[in-house]
This record gives C-alpha cells, structure tokens and sequence, in this order.
C-alpha cells in the first residue's frame, strides 16, 4: 500500500511533467553542493527547474500520463529538468554546464511524447535559440522584401532610360 508521501511526491511529479515542455534526465553524482547550486542556477536562467525524485515514481508519473517510461534511461541516481517554454534553451544550459563538469551526465529525456538518447538531446542544444530563429527568419522575410521592392523599382527605372537613349537618339539625328 502506497504511503501519504509517495502519493503526494506523484502528484507532484504528474504537475511538473504537464507543465514541462521537455523533461532531460541527468546523472549528477561526483557534483559538489556548490556545483549543483551553479547546475541548478543556470538551468532556473534557462526557464527551467531542476528536482530530484525517485526513479520508480517518474516512472509510475509518466506511464499514468501515457509518456514513454524511459526504461533504459531511468537506472541509478537522476535528476530531472523540467523546461519551461525553451526546451532547447534547458538542454543548452545542461550541456553547457557538463562540458566543464565532467561528473555531470546527460542521460536523455521526453519531449513532445517522444523518448530521446542523451545524442539527440545534446543534437537539441545545438538548436539555435528561439529568439535567434525568430531573427534568422525577420531578416529573409526582409530581405525578400528588399529584393522584391529594388526589382519593381528597377522596372519604371529601366524605362526611364530607355526613353532618354531613344529621345538622345533622335536629337542626334
């Protein structure tokens, strides 16, 4: 019989993981108190968080929720990160953090109902930011916008001159 803690550590896991937009699983053992402080100030800059809770109670949470259990990647010590909007912006800061942290190991994660492998999520940090994307695509609608007003404009400019070739020409003659 489940005790009053577990069920209350489940409800809470089920409110994080419907918040999430993407949950990353990381294997923080070797991490110092002051290193998991910096994990976890730089995933919370991300609009992430960061929790601990027992491997058999996220499993439970997600198989309630109809997500994959993540069977495979759910073995020894895991901390999760929910992120908030930016799931590419959470996994950039883990990997940012576990390239100068080798203790630090991620291990995969869920996004969208779908399970990845520690390579596809490190492949998601690799993303531009949201922000950066939005600017990559103002600045081809704009540049289209551009090519397209010098192509009209070149139309009546390009008549213009022929019209003065042809009035020269006859002045000449």
């Amino acid at each position: 019989m489940p005790n009053a803690q577990n069920i209350e550590t489940l409800a809470k896991i089920k409110e994080d993981v419907a918040a999430a937009s993407a949950v990353w699983v990381v294997d923080y053992r070797g991490l110092t108190v002051k290193e998991a402080q910096q994990l976890r100030r730089s995933i919370r800059e991300a609009g992430a968080h960061l929790t601990v809770y027992k491997n058999t109670l996220m499993k439970i949470a997600l198989a309630e929720q109809e997500l994959p259990t993540m069977e495979d990647i759910l073995q020894g010590p895991s901390a999760f990160v929910f992120a908030g909007n930016d799931a590419a912006a959470a996994a950039k800061a883990v990997k940012e953090f576990a390239k100068e942290n080798q203790n630090l190991v991620l291990k995969g994660g869920i996004m969208d109902g779908q399970q990845y492998d520690a390579a596809q999520v490190e492949a998601i940090a690799s993303l531009p930011s949201r922000e950066q994307l939005l600017a990559q695509i103002a600045g081809a609608i704009s540049g289209v916008a551009r090519g397209l007003a010098v192509t009209i404009n070149g139309v009546p400019s390009g008549l213009a001159q022929c019209i003065k070739q042809v009035a020269e020409q006859k002045d000449a003659a």
